[in-house]
Parts: structure tokens; sequence; C-alpha cells
């Protein structure tokens, strides 16, 4: 499926709020579970992680695509250690 246009817009709007926090404990079952509910209610949602957390570019790489298929949402945007999902409705 192609992500709209407007949808990565808005996943590259400064403007967006950090939701979700990748902290000490790094991705947890509630973590996915806290994610999966909020992408039930919002459009799209603006996850974070701590930079202690992931080191590597490629490791934040293969996190954020696994956290994607693990909530059944596309990763529209990802820069440094923030992602933005998106899940179509």
């Amino acid at each position: 499926m192609k992500i709209p246009n407007y949808i990565i817009k808005e996943a590259k709007n400064r403007d967006l709020l950090v939701s979700i926090r990748i902290g000490r404990e790094g991705v947890t079952e509630s973590l996915i579970k806290e994610l999966d509910s909020q992408l039930r209610s919002k459009t799209i949602i603006k996850l974070k992680a701590n930079k202690q957390i992931l080191g590597s570019s490629e490791e934040r790489k293969v996190v954020f695509s696994d956290i994607a298929n693990s909530t059944n949402s596309f990763l529209v945007f990802q820069r440094g250690n923030v992602a933005v999902y998106w899940r179509s409705r």
C-alpha cells in the first residue's frame, strides 16, 4: 500500500509531538500494545527511542521496522532515534 502524501507531510511536521518513548527496558510487549492502542484512535504516532537504548543507525532501522510489523502499521518516516507510524483505517 502506498502511503498518502498528506500522511508523509504530517509525519515530517516538527510540531507533531512524541507520544511514545522507548526507555530503559527497550521494546516491550506493553510498548507494542500502547502503540497499537494509540494507532486505533490517532492517525499517526511519533515514537522516540532514548539514545542509549538503540546504538547504531542499522539497529534503529531493524527495531523500527519490527515495531511496524508487530503493530500492523507503516513506518512513514524515520530520522535518528525518531520514527513515525501510520495505520490505514
